[in-house]
C-alpha cells in the first residue's frame, strides 16, 4: 500500500518525540571521529511547507511542533533548545516557522565528509519530492523498499551503524516486518543502534512488535511513549507516540526525560511520558 504521505501529519506530537530522539541521539554519535552509516528506511520528503495543502487539512503541527515554537523563548533545557535552534536554522526566515525538517534533513545535517546517508523511500510521489531536497554528496537517495534494502546493506562497510525505521503501519503486517528486520539488523551489526518509531492506536497492534522484539534476544533496548491523551480516551487515531531505541547512547534516556519534562506541558494537561529500559541484560 502506497497511499501514506507524511505531509498530512507534519510537525505532529509524534515527529517532536521522533525527531528530538534522534538529534540526541546523533549528537551522542558525533563525539567520536569514526565513521558512521546512517539508514533511513521510509525518509519521505525531507522538508515540509506547512502552509500546504495536505498540511493545513489536518493542521497537526498545531499539536505538535507550533507550541514549542510560540514557547521557545521560556524553555530551558539544553537538549530541547538544541533541537529548536536546529528546527530555526531549518527556516527561510529564522523568526517564521514555514517549514518542518523531516528525518532526511535531521540526518543530512550532521553528516562529516567521511560519513554515509541511505534514504529509502518507496512511494513515487514522495520519492520525487526527496529528489528535489538539497543534501550532501555523502546522502544518497533510494527507491525502493527501505526494509529490503536495510537487510541487503548489512553489514555496512564504517566502524558504527544508526538505523530509522518509521513506516507508517498502514498495513498490521508491517509491525512483525520491523520487529523481523530490526533483529536480523542487530545479528549482522551488534553494536548498530536502531531506531523504531511505532503509533499508539486503540487496536494496539504495537504490542506485536514489542512482543516479537522480547521474543527475539534483542537486549538494551529504551523504550520511550509520548502520549496526548489517555489511552481510553478516543476510538480512532493516534493517542501517543512510541520509540524504541536499541543500543541507545549513554545518558540518552536521563537527557530525553529532561526535555520531555518541558515539552508536555506545553502539549496540554493530559500529555505525559512514560520512560523505561524495556529490556536488559
Amino acid at each position: 500500500m502506497l497511499s501514506y504521505q507524511h505531509a498530512y501529519h507534519a510537525g505532529n506530537f509524534a515527529d517532536v518525540h521522533k525527531h528530538l530522539t534522534l538529534y540526541a541521539v546523533t549528537d551522542y554519535l558525533l563525539r567520536k571521529k569514526t565513521a558512521i552509516t546512517y539508514i533511513d528506511t521510509h525518509a519521505g520528503r525531507g522538508l515540509y511547507p506547512l502552509a500546504t495543502k495536505e498540511t493545513q487539512r489536518l493542521q497537526e503541527y498545531r499539536e505538535g511542533i507550533w507550541p514549542l515554537w510560540q514557547t521557545r523563548e521560556q524553555l530551558s533545557d539544553p537538549l530541547l533548545n538544541g533541537w529548536l535552534n536546529a528546527v530555526t536554522a531549518a527556516q527561510p526566515e529564522a523568526q517564521e516557522l514555514t517549514l518542518y525538517p523531516g528525518s532526511p534533513w535531521w540526518l543530512s545535517q550532521p553528516l562529516r565528509e567521511h560519513d554515509r546517508l541511505r534514504l529509502f523511500e518507496l512511494h513515487p510521489g514522495e520519492h520525487q519530492h526527496l529528489n528535489a531536497q538539497t543534501l550532501p554528496p555523502q546522502a544518497q537517495r533510494i527507491y525502493g523498499d527501505g526494509l529490503a534494502g536495510l537487510a541487503a546493506m548489512l553489514p555496512v562497510a564504517t566502524p558504527r551503524l544508526c538505523v530509522l525505521i518509521d513506516p507508517s503501519f498502514e498495513r498490521k503486517a508491517e509491525y512483525q516486518e520491523v520487529a523481523d528486520t530490526a533483529a536480523y539488523t542487530l545479528e549482522k551489526a551488534r553494536h548498530g543502534i536502531v531506531l523504531i518509531w511505532y503509533p499508539l492506536l486503540p487496536a494496539g497492534h504495537h504490542h506485536t512488535l514489542l512482543d516479537t522484539l522480547k521474543a527475539s534476544g534483542v537486549r538494551k533496548i529504551w523504550r520511550s511513549e509520548l502520549l496526548l491523551r489517555a489511552p481510553g480516551e478516543q476510538t480512532h487515531g493516534m493517542y501517543g507516540s512510541g520509540m524504541l531505541v536499541i543500543n541507545p547512547p549513554w545518558g540518552l534516556g536521563e537527557r530525553l526525560a529532561a526535555a520531555m519534562a518541558e515539552i508536555t506541558p506545553c502539549l496540554g494537561e493530559k500529555s505525559r511520558h512514560v520512560a523505561q529500559w524495556w529490556v536488559e541484560e
